[in-house]
């Protein structure tokens, strides 16, 4: 009995049902050569993923997102709200590079490299496995009644899913507000950081209502990157696909006996054996073609292969490949649009490599006050200001001062004519300029300031001078 694809698979998703309820997915244990090397890879980042935030180098935290006080790191390089620019410039470049990488490879980022699939296939669903076994043992545990075996594994199993959920908040936590806040935190205890806590218990439930409850819909409803697929794949990106040419051939798929001749008879390859059903962790049928809810995980090319092998057939029926590979037979080209796409990544990696031979370590602001224009002191014109100095640099400025440079005319600071900024600190304040009426040509003029460290120049700002209004 041949079968032939199903006409009316995107109608519907594996993970609801026909009365539109959650239809849970109990995937099959994979195995096989691309399974071994996505553990190596996903263990490898896994590792990085719960370093980063404790590593330092020359004192900063390799990875830093702490917004609420508006501090970056990236790979242990600090950007300030003043280098908000080189943070989008950051951003713009990996979404053009996911959008090539996307067009060239189709999903595979979700399968091999996405926090989510590797913490759910890799971390959280092999505990599953180990607790309460491969696919059919869970099937029958599901319809179990609540008995002490059923009871022991689900309260065993929502234990751990809880304890690793809580250290995955406290590492996101280390993220948000820094390594060693986070230690120190934990240092004096929650009774005296009780909104750290509060914080840290959110995060931890969100987690484990991730991967206890809501896991493969993050992929299938919440990530907007499935979405994209339909906008950036084409006929030339390489996907996980089924060669529908060869696993169909004349009369289509049908089961596997022994001693037959399929090539006489016009079957396909395909067995029919729906194990790439079984073993997919959002419970697609490959077979059906591309979808958005296919993350590229290969786990049905490991399953399909070890079943042609055992029945003597060719292996790679599930393969990765393009739609044009499997019906013309073409290889893999650089395409026009991938050109487009690698260009602008291009243009974008100069512009941000100059940005940052170009940014300052230090960064100095002074703005005129607003709502207040000018006063006479004495024979000169006052202007008051605020100033701001960011110190991007790792080691303390103990003497900074500023210096009018042109036109001529005085600098005092409101409290002392010299100032500390301490390193990866702005310090900020508040300061007058005076001139003579003799060097303003006009009632506003652009007035020229230094600011030095020791002696030592450190940047120089331009702002406005406000005097009165000449009828010459």
């Amino acid at each position: 009995m041949s079968s032939l694809p199903d006409e009316n698979f995107r109608d519907s998703i594996a993970t609801i049902d026909k009365q539109g309820k959650r239809s849970w997915i109990f995937a099959k244990i994979p195995k096989g050569k691309l399974y071994e090397r996505r553990k190596i890879l996903s263990y490898f980042l896994l590792l990085f993923l719960f370093s980063a935030p404790f590593v330092k180098i020359n004192g900063n935290q390799f990875l830093l997102f702490n917004v609420i006080d508006r501090k970056f790191n990236i790979f242990s390089f600090p950007f300030w709200p003043q280098d908000f620019h080189i943070f989008v410039i950051i951003m713009i470049i990996g979404v053009v590079s996911l959008a090539l990488f996307t067009v060239a490879f189709g999903r595979i980022f979700c399968g091999w490299f996405c926090p989510q699939t590797i913490f759910m296939e890799m971390v959280f669903r092999r505990i599953e496995f180990w607790i309460e076994g491969d696919r059919g043992a869970q099937i029958r545990l599901s319809k179990q009644a609540w008995d002490a075996e059923k009871i022991r594994k689900r309260v065993i199993k929502w234990f751990v899913f809880y304890v690793i959920s809580f250290f995955i908040a406290n590492v996101f936590l280390a993220y948000l507000i820094g390594s060693d806040e986070l230690l120190k935190f934990i240092t004096e205890g929650p009774l005296h950081n009780t909104k750290t806590l509060i914080a840290l218990i959110i995060f931890t439930y969100v987690f484990y209502f991730i991967y206890i409850s809501f896991r493969e819909q993050v992929c299938i409803i919440a990530c907007p990157y499935g979405r994209l697929q339909g906008v950036l794949l084409d006929n030339k990106s390489i996907i996980v696909a089924y060669d529908h040419v060869r696993g169909e051939k004349e009369t289509g798929r049908a089961k596997y006996h022994k001693n037959e001749d399929r090539a006489a008879t016009g079957k396909g390859d395909c067995i029919d054996c729906k194990l790439c059903i079984h073993v997919c962790p959002t419970g697609i049928d490959i077979r059906n073609g591309t979808q958005l809810e296919c993350t590229n995980c290969t786990a049905c090319i490991d399953e399909c292969d070890h079943i042609m092998e055992s029945v003597g057939m060719p292996k790679g029926l599930i393969r990765y490949a393009s739609e044009d590979e499997i019906v013309k037979k073409e290889k893999f080209v650089f395409t026009t649009r991938m050109k487009g796409y690698a260009s602008v990544l291009l243009i974008l990696t100069g512009v941000f490599i100059g940005m940052l031979f170009l940014r300052n370590d230090v960064e100095a602001t002074i703005l005129h006050l607003p709502g207040q224009l000018f006063q006479h002191k004495g024979e000169n014109i006052s202007n008051i200001y605020t100033f701001k100095v960011v110190n991007k640099t790792e080691h303390d400025f103990d003497d900074v001062y500023f210096k009018l440079v042109s036109p001529k005319g005085t600098i005092k600071l409101v409290g002392a004519d010299h100032f500390t900024v301490k390193k990866q600190d702005l310090a900020e304040g508040t300061l007058f300029v005076e001139i003579n009426p003799v060097f303003l040509d006009e009632d506003k003029i652009n007035i020229k300031i230094e600011v030095y460290n020791n002696k030592e120049l450190i940047d120089t700002e331009t702002t406005n001078f406000i005097g009165p209004i000449s009828f010459d």
